[in-house]
């Protein structure tokens, strides 16, 4: 099943509760904190609100993502940089205990900005009309080498991206409402040390992944994304499960010359021993099925007792074949892109 939801509404009512669930093409619910207090009205309850913009910007040789998050216990800050080419990353991060929304993410990713100004690093999102600008200065990065960027995203007039609202089956209050915005090109540039990487939005792009919800304590997610061109079209996917009740719908989706192409489920092959194994994709009706050869494993693992996070985003190739809504099949070579398992306790 893929429920589509077409109709405008408030995200919850009054009780807490999705009014609608499935998939849309955009933000058409309304997001708004405040109702979320309205019933989540001790502390405790408040630390389940996670929200968050992530931006992974790709290129043949580096891969730069940039992170300001709220969720809950800690806001935190991040930059990766990811050296394609040498195999080699590093993410660095900025916490603030207990932010409680004090990050001021905007209720929509349709229009407002948001910055942090830390003590080691400065960040900033803007959104102007079609452009997101992306700005970050950390001079203490990799041990003082120091990373510096600003890179614009343009995004495509009436664009199509995958939206979803989704409820837990444990609590439904517990809800995820997640926008996944994929093939914006990637122009200006980024510093590391001496090093000077321009991005000319020929074969670099970006993608945002927008979120926001109350999430219960445990949970595991699968993901996987890809944005590029192929014979002078625009093309990218969106892959995922593992979080929520997605019985509504799935996240699943092809884009092309922006317009989505709505796939049903899609499950990850992949060896948990070894994440730099190749890994295999298919779907339950035959829409996308992908092989991927792993370049590089950016790996994460903390454990703090009640917060705890182990994740592995896995950057490499994609070969294969998908299929469109009119049944055209598209051959991938050699496509860039990442997939990733992500265990939180939080």
């Amino acid at each position: 099943m893929q429920k589509k939801i077409i109709s405008p509404s408030k995200l919850l009512n009054p009780d807490g509760t999705l009014v609608q669930q499935g998939w849309a093409r955009d933000l058409i619910l309304e997001y708004n904190r405040e109702d979320i207090h309205r019933f989540k009205n001790n502390f405790l309850n408040k630390l389940r609100i996670k929200e968050w913009d992530y931006y992974a910007i790709l290129s043949p040789k580096a891969v730069l993502a940039l992170t300001i998050s709220d969720i809950g216990y800690l806001g935190m800050m991040s930059v990766s940089w990811i050296d394609l080419e040498k195999k080699g990353q590093t993410t660095e991060n900025e916490i603030i205990p207990f932010p409680l929304g004090k990050t001021n993410l905007p209720p929509s990713s349709k229009e407002g900005s948001v910055s942090f100004v830390g003590k080691k690093l400065r960040v900033s999102f803007e959104k102007i009309s079609g452009e997101r600008i992306l700005k970050v200065d950390f001079p203490a990065f990799l041990n003082g080498i120091g990373i510096k960027a600003e890179i614009s995203l343009y995004q495509q007039k009436d664009m199509d991206s995958i939206v979803m609202i989704t409820p837990f089956k444990e609590d439904r209050r517990c809800f995820y409402y997640n926008q996944k915005i994929n093939c914006m090109p990637a122009k200006g540039w980024v510093k590391v040390g001496d090093r000077h990487e321009g991005l000319t939005g020929d074969n670099c792009f970006g993608v945002l992944d927008w979120g926001r919800g109350v999430w219960p304590w445990q949970n595991t997610w699968y993901w996987g994304s890809a944005s590029g061109v192929i014979d002078k079209h625009s093309f990218g996917f969106n892959i995922g499960y593992g979080f929520g009740d997605t019985s509504a719908a799935s996240e699943n989706a092809l884009f092309y010359d922006g317009k989505i192409h709505k796939l049903d489920q899609v499950t990850f092959h992949f060896d948990e021993t070894d994440f730099l194994k190749p890994w295999r994709f298919s779907s339950n009706d035959g829409r996308f099925e992908l092989d991927f050869l792993p370049i590089l494993d950016r790996s994460a693992k903390i454990n703090m007792g009640v917060l705890a996070t182990e994740q592995h985003q896995v950057f490499g190739l994609f070969t294969g074949n998908v299929i469109l809504d009119s049944g055209e099949k598209i051959y991938l070579d050699k496509f860039l892109g990442f997939a990733e398992k992500v265990y939180n306790r939080w």
